[in-house]
C-alpha cells in the first residue's frame, strides 16, 4: 500500500483518524440507498477509494483484501466477541504474568525483605530507579526486535526470560544482587507492553482499542488483588528449608510466569489470517469469510495498517522519521508526569501500612480495596472517554482526584489514626487511571504502522521516566510523614492540570487549521492531493487527531 492510502470521502467530523468511513459521499450528499445499509459499518463511500487503500502485496492479509466486500453488522459483532475471547483474554493473562513478577516486590516488602537484606528506603528507591532506567532503555530495541520477529514470537521469549530472573530473586543476598536483578528484570520486561499493544492493533480498530486496553490494565490491577491472597499463603512458608517467606514468593510466582510464557509461544497466532497450527487446530480459528471481515474492517478503519507486513523490520530512516514526528510529542510530555502525583503512594503502600502498625498479613489484605477502586475507575473513565468522545479534559479532571488527598497528607498531624492514613492511601492508589486512554491516543494519532511502533515505545519510555522521578520523591530522611515529598507532589499535580489543557488546545487548533484548508479545496483538488502528496500518516491534510 502506498503512503497515500486514505479515504476520498470528506474527513470525519469525529475526533479520530479520517480514514474511517463517513455517512456522506464525495460531493457531500448522502450515499446511494443501496449503500446506506452498510455505509456506517463496513463499506467505503467513495468511488475509486480502493486505488488509495490497497495494501502492499506482502501484507499478511492481502489475499483477503476486497474493497467491494460487504457484511452484516451482527457478523462483525460476533467476530469481535470471538477475538475478545481468543486474543484479548490471553493478552490479559500475559499482562497478569508480567505484573505478578513486576509487582510482587510490594508483598515482599511487607515480609521485612529490606531488613533481611540489610537495605533501607533509599536503597529501595535506587533499586526501583535502576529497574525503570533499564525498562525504558529496552523499550525501543524490544519494539524493533518485535517488528522483525513478530510479537507472537518475541513476547513468549521475553516472558520465559524474565521468569527465570524473577525466580532467582529467591537467592538475593544483599544490595548488589538486589540492584542486579532489578536491572535484568527491567531490561527483559521493557518493551512487553508496547509489543502487546502492537499485536492487538492487528485485530482491533481504533475505536475498539481503548476498551480492550482498559481490560488489559484491569488484569494488571487484578494481579495485585490475587497476589495479595497468594502472598497470604506463600509468606507463611517463612522458615521452610530455612528460607524467608518473600524468597518463596519470588521463586514460585516466577515459575508460574514461565509456564504462561511457554504456553504463549504455541498459542499466539501471527495475525488474523495465520491461525492454523497443530496447537490451534489444522482449520485455524476463523473461516475464510471471517478472515475477510477481520482484514477489511481493520483496513477500512485505518488503511495504513496495510503499509507493512507483520515480519517487516523498520529501517534506520523509518526509525528516525518516527522519532521526529513532533505531533505526538505532547502525549509523551503527559506520559512523563501524569502519574507522578500518585505513584509514590502505590510504591510505598505496604511500607506505609507496616509503619503505622498493621501486621504483614493485615497489610496485604488492606491493599485490596485500593486495587478494586482502581479497576472501577479504570473501566469507568475509559468507557466515558469513548462515550463522550473526550480524552484530555478527562485526563485533566483525573488530576483533581489526588490533589485533596495529597493536601490532606501534608497537613494532617503526626498522631492521626492509622485508619485515616490507610483511607487516604487507598484513595490515592485507586485514582482515575487514564493510561489506557493515552496509550490508545498514541496509537490512533501515530497515523502509520511504523510511527505507531515507535510511538508506543516512546510513550511507555516517558511513563517509565516518570516512574524514576516518582521513585525518588519520598526519601529516607523525610519519613515517616514525607512532608517535603508531598509538597513536591502537590506542585506536580497542579502543573499537570495546566499541561492537559495545553495539549487539548494544541490538537484542537491543529485540527481546525487543517479542516479550514481541506474544506476550501474542490473535489478535484482533494483527489489530486491524495494521488500526489508525499505527506504521510498524521502529516496529511485529511488526518484529524483524537483529543
Amino acid at each position: 500500500m502506498s503512503s497515500t492510502s486514505v479515504s476520498l470521502a470528506e474527513p470525519s467530523k469525529e475526533l479520530g483518524v479520517s480514514t474511517r468511513p463517513v455517512e456522506k459521499d464525495t460531493d457531500g450528499s448522502p450515499p446511494p440507498k443501496d449503500k446506506q445499509a452498510h455505509t456506517s459499518s463496513n463499506t467505503f463511500v467513495s468511488e475509486g477509494l480502493d486505488d488509495y487503500c490497497k495494501p502492499m502485496e506482502s501484507y499478511e492479509g492481502y489475499h483477503r483484501y476486497d474493497p467491494d466486500f460487504v457484511w452484516e453488522p451482527k457478523e462483525e459483532k460476533k467476530i469481535v466477541r470471538k477475538i475478545d475471547k481468543r486474543i484479548c483474554t490471553w493478552a490479559c493473562l500475559m499482562f497478569f504474568a508480567l505484573q505478578l513478577d513486576r509487582g510482587n516486590i510490594s508483598q515482599a516488602l511487607s515480609d521485612n525483605m529490606l531488613r533481611d537484606l540489610g537495605l533501607n528506603t533509599n536503597d529501595y528507591n535506587y533499586g526501583m530507579t535502576i529497574f525503570y532506567l533499564c525498562f525504558l532503555s529496552a523499550e525501543l530495541p524490544s519494539q524493533m526486535i518485535s517488528k522483525k520477529l513478530g510479537p507472537d514470537n518475541w513476547i513468549p521469549v521475553q516472558m520465559v526470560s524474565w521468569s527465570l530472573v524473577a525466580s532467582m530473586q529467591a537467592f538475593l543476598s544483599g544490595r548488589s544482587s538486589f540492584f542486579a536483578t532489578r536491572a535484568l528484570l527491567g531490561l527483559i520486561e521493557g518493551g512487553f507492553i508496547p509489543d502487546v499493544i502492537l499485536y492487538l492493533s492487528y485485530f482491533y480498530t481504533g475505536p475498539e482499542l481503548p476498551k480492550r486496553l482498559s481490560w488489559f490494565w484491569t488484569s494488571y490491577q487484578s494481579t495485585q488483588i490475587i497476589s495479595a491472597f497468594l502472598a497470604y499463603g506463600l509468606l507463611r512458608l517463612r522458615g521452610l528449608n530455612g528460607m524467608a517467606g518473600w524468597r518463596w514468593l519470588f521463586a514460585l510466582e516466577g515459575m508460574l510466569t514461565g509456564l504462561v510464557g511457554i504456553m504463549s509461544y504455541f498459542y499466539l497466532p501471527p495475525s488474523p489470517t495465520q491461525t492454523v497450527s497443530w496447537f490451534r487446530g489444522r482449520d485455524g480459528w476463523f473461516n475464510e469469510r471471517e478472515e475477510k471481515i477481520m482484514v477489511n474492517r481493520v483496513l477500512r478503519d485505518d488503511p495504513s495498517k496495510g503499509d507493512m507486513h507483520n515480519r517487516q523490520a523498520l529501517s534506520l530512516g523509518m526509525f528516525w522519521e518516527c522519532l521526529c514526528d513532533w505531533h505526538v510529542w505532547p502525549v509523551f510530555a503527559l506520559g512523563l508526569v501524569w502519574q507522578v502525583p500518585v505513584q509514590p503512594a502505590s510504591q510505598y503502600l505496604t511500607l506505609q501500612l507496616r509503619s503505622v502498625g498493621f501486621s504483614t498479613f493485615e497489610t496485604n489484605f488492606l491493599t485490596i480495596p485500593a486495587y478494586v477502586l482502581f479497576i472501577i475507575q479504570l473501566l469507568s473513565w475509559t468507557w466515558l472517554s469513548e462515550k463522550i468522545n473526550e480524552r484530555f479534559l478527562l485526563g485533566m479532571l483525573s488530576q483533581f482526584w489526588p490533589l485533596p488527598c495529597l493536601i490532606a497528607l501534608e497537613v494532617i498531624p503526626a498522631n492521626t489514626s492509622a485508619w485515616a492514613r490507610w483511607a487516604l492511601s487507598t484513595l490515592l492508589v485507586g485514582h482515575p487511571y487514564i493510561h489506557a486512554i493515552l496509550v490508545a491516543i498514541t496509537s490512533r494519532n501515530a497515523g502509520t504502522v511504523r510511527t505507531r511502533t515507535v510511538a508506543s515505545a516512546l510513550y511507555n519510555m516517558t511513563v517509565q521516566a516518570g516512574s524514576i522521578i516518582s521513585s525518588n520523591i519520598y526519601r529516607d530522611d523525610d519519613k515517616p510523614l514525607y512532608r517535603r515529598g508531598n509538597k513536591v507532589l502537590i506542585g506536580v499535580c497542579c502543573m499537570n492540570i495546566v499541561l492537559f489543557a495545553l495539549v487539548k488546545v494544541f490538537y484542537v487548533t491543529t485540527n481546525r487549521r487543517r479542516e479550514r484548508v481541506w474544506s476550501q479545496m474542490t473535489l478535484e483538488e482533494k483527489q489530486e492531493y491524495l494521488a500526489t502528496t508525499k505527506d504521510k500518516g498524521n502529516k496529511r491534510l485529511d488526518f484529524r487527531f483524537a483529543h
